[in-house]
């Protein structure tokens, strides 16, 4: 048993340090570009330095603050709800058996492998109708829909290890529902939540096609503004922009690394009940 542990751990350590040399190289880049000023090659580093890029995303009419706040505020939204969703989803497809389960797997994938601009162009005639094109309700509706897959599945994956025994045991000592919940099936898939959380967060901060085809141009978040700022062709700026795009995701990776090594989460807290 230990040696699975050990091993998991490896994996998951070997993985985040693929993740951690995947973005570090873009990462520098940005960095270098976001305070250089006519970079040019065939220089290896910027000649001349400045803050200008900086003081341009900062600047109160560039509108940086209120697209993260939108993005942050979304993102959060989304998992809180999709998190809602997908565990009790999760639980009945992950321990069990019904007919029609496999045709019920397919359409909770099938969000995930349809392409966004579809999912899109699709329900903005339906959501416009509906009042919600435009609205904050909208996008985070919209934004579920390529969440929930992840989530779910992710879910249903540790149900299916779940030893549904020690709720029956702490029912017998005379827990409540709410306890049964919160020490013991919480506890125990808990990596399992953070890492679904964390895709849930990644995939709805980083949305472009749906935000921009349901918000219609009213919510602006990080990757709208990110967008639009591209043609300008001010490269330190959308280099300075990214960072500020990319370090709300390496802070929630940071925050659930552990999670994603395969550190066991701690079950034993029947004593609490």
């Amino acid at each position: 048993m230990r040696k699975n542990v050990h091993l998991r751990r490896r994996q998951g350590i070997g993985i985040l340090l693929f993740l951690a040399l995947a973005l570090a190289v873009p990462f520098l880049a940005f960095s270098l570009y976001a305070f250089s000023f006519r970079w040019f090659f065939p220089q290896l580093i910027p000649q001349t330095w400045t803050l200008r890029a900086w003081q341009r995303i900062l600047a109160g009419n560039f509108g940086m603050l209120r697209a993260g706040f939108a993005s942050i505020s979304l993102a959060g939204i989304v998992t809180t709800a999709a998190l809602l969703i997908g565990l009790p989803a999760s639980r009945a497809l992950g321990l069990y058996r019904f007919r029609f389960k496999k045709v019920v797997e397919f359409l909770v994938l099938a969000p995930a492998i349809v392409p966004p601009v579809a999912i899109g162009m699709g329900l903005s005639v339906l959501f416009s109708r509906l009042g919600l094109s435009g609205t904050w309700t909208g996008v985070a509706l919209v934004h579920l829909i390529p969440v929930l897959p992840y989530v779910i599945l992710t879910l249903a994956a540790a149900f299916s290890r779940y030893d549904t025994s020690l709720e029956d045991q702490a029912r017998t000592l005379g827990a409540g529902p709410l306890q049964v919940f919160f020490y013991i099936t919480l506890p125990t898939i808990f990596p399992a939540v953070m890492v679904s959380g964390l895709f849930a967060f990644l995939i709805s901060f980083s949305q472009y096609t749906l935000t921009m085809l349901i918000g219609a141009g009213r919510i602006i978040t990080l990757p709208i503004l990110l967008f639009s700022t591209i043609p300008g062709g001010d490269i330190p700026a959308v280099s300075a922009l990214s960072i500020v795009f990319v370090l709300p995701s390496l802070f929630i990776l940071m925050l659930t690394a552990r999670y994603l090594a395969g550190h066991p989460a701690e079950t034993q807290k029947m004593g609490r009940i």
